[in-house]
């Protein structure tokens, strides 16, 4: 079984999958440009390594922010037989190229975007949508076990960001409708957590409630999963469906509440922070 593993970039995602493995007995090294990443990697238990030497471990994670970074990780590598195993969200229609340009030094690429946060996936409590070649993410299993509470494979390279994203519309505007009803509750006199209460308790429960309500509620926004990715996610399934000629109106409306937070300065605040926004947007009553 695979139990070198290596990881570019130790922010919130690269960090809660070192400290998973590390738990289940990986040996783990990372790189990140942020000495401080670096340094608490070593403090959960694994060793801090150049780029050069991350490939050396065969099973290499990418924890990078987007498409153009995945491209650049790639374009640069050596040549080797190592595996590289993408769990960020990126462009669907660029990662049949990168697959090949992969493969020409080498390398085999998976897809496995991660549908989760940063908490959920350090418990291993996220699901994994792998893409790519079969066989190869097969003999990733123990890997994925351990990460996951379940990883199912749905196709060739693309595949597995095209369910993450519509995943993640779905997601977003679930914590939108949340944050939206909590605000619309306390204005009409009835306390977040007595609302988030009772929200649990009714027919429009989701697991949102669980993972971001008490956040909500307490207004204490530490990140599990940024305001800047949430909306890098949501402007590529704009992109996406004005690509296929598809109007997302719920999209649009999230995509301008992101907007407002990061005018707001709220770009590294938690997802759950679309809750701001929100409640910033008032009228003079009558």
């Amino acid at each position: 079984m695979q139990q070198n593993i290596g990881i570019f970039g130790l922010g919130l995602i690269g960090s809660a999958i070192a400290t998973r493995l590390i738990d289940k007995g990986f040996t783990v090294s990372g790189y990140d440009p942020h000495s401080t990443r670096r340094d608490q990697l070593v403090t959960l238990g694994g060793t801090a390594q150049t780029a050069e030497r991350i490939w050396e471990t065969g099973c290499v994670f990418s924890c990078v922010f987007d498409t153009d970074q995945l491209e650049t990780l790639i374009t640069d590598a050596p040549n080797t037989t190592a595996t590289l195993i993408s769990v960020s969200t990126c462009d669907p229609d660029r990662m049949a190229h990168l697959g090949t340009l992969a493969a020409r030094k080498g390398i085999t690429l998976i897809e496995a975007p991660i549908s989760g946060t940063s908490r959920s996936l350090a418990a291993g409590d996220v699901l994994l949508l792998i893409a790519g070649d079969k066989n190869s993410a097969a003999t990733l299993a123990p890997v994925f076990d351990a990460l996951s509470r379940a990883h199912i494979h749905v196709g060739d390279h693309g595949n597995g960001n095209r369910a993450k994203l519509a995943i993640n519309l779905v997601l977003g505007l679930n914590r939108a409708a949340l944050a939206e009803g909590m605000v619309f509750a306390e204005t009409l006199g009835i306390t977040p957590h007595d609302f988030l209460s009772l929200a649990k308790a009714s027919a429009a429960y989701s697991s949102v409630m669980d993972g971001k309500g008490a956040l909500m509620a307490d207004r204490n926004f530490a990140p599990q999963g940024r305001i800047v990715q949430s909306n890098k996610d949501f402007a590529l399934i704009s992109q996406k469906a004005a690509d296929a000629g598809q109007l997302l109106p719920f999209t649009q409306t999230y995509l301008a509440m992101m907007q407002d937070a990061l005018d707001h300065g709220e770009a590294d605040l938690d997802n759950s922070a679309v809750l701001l926004p929100i409640a910033r947007s008032k009228t003079d009553a009558p």
